[in-house]
């Protein structure tokens, strides 16, 4: 994922929101190979920006919402599942060829980040699959409850100018309670952490995000790298599940993560803001209105939490 927050369609608004994945640069790289905080945030953009010669982003879709675009396609080895059962998510990226992609250009230290929602964005997973040598990528997860879900795969194939978001159908047999977008305000709760979300998304045109993180009243400053940045987070459209494009802009350590979008329309959006601290990866969500209206006065949600993790690798 780039630099900062991106957020990797969760239904067809998921997917436009999808796109909105993003995440904030670590200050250093200090022993250990990773980029700083300017590199980071200048691989995001070139991951997130531009498009084929000739193609404005505002007449693009998107992303998440197409399972093939430029020739590469998301093909699913299996798309039902039941709910509550572990399973091995496994697919493959097809290339212009008809042939399974087997070469990756790195964003966010991983070849390809894997996102997994249900068309009523109630939940949320970040996956790292493992590619295997015939271009198989695969990730043991179990969605939650019953219902419509989008997997999005972001990625960048090796030789390729900017990146993609590839988005598919799963199925989850079970009992299905479809529930409304929960009403969170502006601040979410998670393992005592609290986490302010400042800012409006304006529909067409740049907007600009900011979550500050704070642990029992006092602001955190000591903020982790995760994926090669401070802060990670998703935006989804709710109804189609849009995927947006987000661009941090943001090197410090905390308390405030910052992340700058685009809402392509007006409506409901879900952010999901990953966060580490004290070696564990947190997920912060909140519903947010593209209307340019005043923000809802703030109210506490809780928000999902996630398992201690080593540095290298983390997955909700």
């Amino acid at each position: 994922m780039n630099t900062a927050l991106r957020i990797t369609a969760f239904t067809t608004g998921l997917a436009a929101a999808f796109g909105l994945a993003l995440g904030v640069g670590h200050a250093t790289g200090t022993g250990t190979g990773k980029p700083g905080p300017a590199a980071a945030h200048a691989a995001h953009a070139a991951h997130t920006e531009p498009g084929p010669a000739g193609e404005a982003a505002a007449d693009r879709l998107p992303g998440g919402l197409q399972v093939s675009e430029r020739g590469y396609t998301l093909s699913l080895d299996q798309p039902f599942v039941t709910a509550g059962s572990p399973t091995d998510l496994r697919f493959r990226i097809l290339g212009t060829d008809g042939k399974p992609v087997t070469a990756y250009q790195q964003q966010h230290e991983k070849e390809l980040h894997l996102i997994v929602a249900p068309r009523d964005l109630s939940t949320f997973q970040h996956l790292h699959p493992v590619l295997a040598a015939d271009g198989t990528w695969s990730a043991p997860t179990a969605v939650p409850a019953a219902g419509e879900y989008r997997v999005f795969a972001d990625f960048t194939p090796a030789g390729a100018s900017e990146g993609l978001t590839l988005g598919a159908d799963l199925h989850a047999a079970g009992d299905l309670r479809p529930a409304p977008l929960p009403d969170t305000g502006r601040t979410a709760t998670v393992d005592g952490y609290t986490v302010t979300l400042g800012g409006d998304l304006t529909p067409g045109r740049s907007s600009h995000l900011t979550l500050d993180v704070s642990k029992d009243g006092a602001p955190v400053t000591d903020l982790q790298p995760y994926l090669g940045a401070y802060g990670h987070l998703v935006a989804l459209r709710a109804g189609d599940l849009a995927y947006l494009h987000v661009h941090p802009d943001t090197t410090t350590p905390g308390p405030g993560i910052g992340f700058t979008t685009t809402a392509p329309s007006g409506g409901s959006y879900r952010l999901f803001l990953d966060f580490r601290h004290q070696g564990t990866v947190r997920t912060a969500a909140f519903t947010v209105t593209a209307d340019g209206s005043a923000a809802p006065a703030p109210t506490a949600t809780t928000a999902t939490t996630a398992t201690q993790e080593p540095a290298a690798d983390h997955q909700h």
